[in-house]
């Protein structure tokens, strides 16, 4: 009977803390009258960091509508890609917008709310590497040097597909991207969209990626696991969004004009 009563009194007390959690981030962001949005600023188009410092791209201006149909004020906070969801769950932030994979892993730690896009895994590498590259993949997997963004579904791809491949983990895309450059590695795997934008920003260096992705991948916003209540605000206004054709507008100017291109380094 005492187990029974101790038993009943855990399950109690576990109702009351989620709920509790449930309650806070809504009330915190109505209470603040601010939101509180991390992300990479190293992930174009998704977010990125403009020549004045400035976080701009497309989760960006998403964050922004979120905000301002919100009626709160926008915060973004900057964080290196693998300790978002970790920031997250501490309550330094409310949500995550950084070109985040809706993952089974990433769901037993955290609430999604979208897609509101489809992304995939792609590779960038040197035009003349390219080539050969296919053979390499079949003779010697091994030998083949990789550089993934650590803590992303890419480092989970190259691991699963190649076990083998000599991996190395960067901690964001310019440090990655630096590697191909100078020959360091081969090939950086990352999502398709990422891949063809630092083709357009290096047109002279002789870069090549896939024409389709390898996987598809649908993106969205990470919240923490038991804000039920903000899942829902968040996802009435997203849906709302892309009734009034906000997300098609944002698509169009993030991901097929380029004119932002001349806003970066």
């Amino acid at each position: 009977m005492k187990k029974l009563t101790l038993l009943l009194a855990l399950v109690f007390v576990t109702i009351i803390s989620t709920q509790a959690q449930t309650e806070s981030t809504l009330k915190r962001i109505v209470e603040n009258n601010e939101l509180r949005v991390g992300m990479s600023g190293n992930q174009p188009p998704y977010t990125m960091t403009s020549k004045s410092g400035e976080l701009i791209g497309y989760e960006v201006d998403l964050a922004t509508l979120l905000a301002e149909a919100m009626g709160v004020k926008l915060k973004l906070i900057k964080l290196p890609f693998n300790d978002l969801l970790t920031t997250l769950e501490k309550g330094d932030v409310d949500v995550v917008m950084s070109g985040m994979t809706m993952t089974p892993e990433r769901n037993m730690k955290a609430l999604f709310v979208g897609p509101y896009m489809v992304s995939g895994k792609s590779i960038l590498t040197k035009t003349d590497t390219l080539l050969a590259l296919e053979k390499q993949l079949q003779d010697d997997p091994a030998g083949v040097s990789l550089v993934a963004l650590k803590g992303s579904t890419s480092e989970d791809f190259v691991k699963a597909v190649m076990p083998d491949a000599n991996l190395t983990l960067a901690n964001d895309y310019d440090e990655a991207v630096e590697l191909v450059l100078n020959d360091k590695v081969v090939v950086m795997v990352a999502d398709i969209e990422i891949c063809a934008v630092t083709i357009l920003r290096n047109p002279e260096k002789n870069l090549a990626t896939l024409e389709y992705p390898m996987t598809i991948e649908p993106i969205g916003m990470a919240i923490n696991a038991n804000d039920f209540l903000l899942e829902n605000v968040i996802s009435n206004y997203f849906e709302s969004l892309e009734m009034v054709g906000a997300l098609a507008g944002l698509e169009l100017i993030w991901f097929e004009n380029g004119a932002w291109l001349f806003d970066i380094e």
